[in-house]
């Protein structure tokens, strides 16, 4: 598993993975385990929520939001709500500096 040094030097801003990367721990659980199962599933729910944000926009706030709590349970129970999420973020695409993961364990008390 990565270390939160690992996690924290993941990616020299080239795009390219720099770090260590843990295998996949619920794949075909939580989300499918075929690469291109699962590519499809979060493009249709990305595409999904830039349409409902599409027809909500007159009654969003402008701007880019600050934060967004981001549900990481299995894709099917929450990736829409995910993705509405991320798709907000996009406003800002080229101008977010900084982001922070806090993702507990499921299998360990915290």
């Amino acid at each position: 598993m990565a270390s939160a040094s690992d996690a924290a030097s993941a990616a020299d801003g080239s795009g390219k993975i720099t770090g260590a990367i843990r295998p996949p721990a619920v794949a075909g659980s939580f989300y499918p385990a075929d690469r291109t199962a699962l590519k499809q599933l979060i493009t249709h729910q990305l595409d999904y929520s830039r349409e409902v944000l599409q027809q909500l926009e007159p009654t969003l706030p402008a701007g880019v939001p600050k934060a967004v709590i981001v549900p990481r349970a299995g894709y099917v129970y929450s990736g829409t709500a995910a993705a509405l999420a991320y798709a907000l973020l996009e406003r800002g695409r080229g101008s977010v500096t900084r982001a922070v993961i806090v993702g507990p364990t499921h299998r360990v008390a915290v």
